[in-house]
């Protein structure tokens, strides 16, 4: 009875480290797809965000250099008209000098914690002919773009 025992498939060396350092670098990858897609959409809803700041801004200044206050005081932010009333806010924009030309410089649109705003460039002229640069902050409000702070 010399009979061969059945062949036995030799037995191979478990490697889990091979194992481990395959998964690890499957979720290193996943996450920076991840961070990739997020990157992605913050760029473009920020890009998106540069012309509507450059409209609200542009709106906000041609109200006050043709005298229609009313119109740029509604492009006001609730926290600035809060500070202050129409007639206030009028008759403040209207004070000597007050601004004859408008020029915008440059539209930044920033994201800080997830919410677009932006800050717009301009250079304004006033009546009496001196020019200054200022920034006016933008931000988003009620699904809409607004000019916050003292625009000038």
């Amino acid at each position: 009875m010399n009979a061969e025992p059945p062949w036995i498939r030799p037995s191979q060396p478990r490697r889990p480290l091979r194992t481990g350092l395959f998964v690890a670098g499957a979720m290193v990858l996943l996450c920076c797809v991840g961070v990739a897609g997020l990157a992605a959409w913050n760029l473009q809803a920020v890009t998106r965000a540069a012309e509507p700041v450059r409209l609200t801004a542009d709106g906000f200044l041609r109200g006050l250099t043709t005298g229609d206050t009313a119109a740029a005081y509604e492009k006001l932010c609730a926290d600035s008209r809060s500070r202050w009333s129409k007639i206030g806010f009028s008759s403040w924009v209207r004070t000597p000098p007050t601004v004859a030309d408008y020029e915008i410089v440059d539209v930044a649109v920033t994201s800080r914690r997830g919410r677009p705003q932006g800050t717009v460039t301009v250079r304004l002229t006033r009546d009496s002919g001196t020019t200054e640069q200022r920034d006016l902050s933008v931000i988003t409000e009620d699904g809409g773009w607004r000019v916050c702070g003292d625009p000038y």
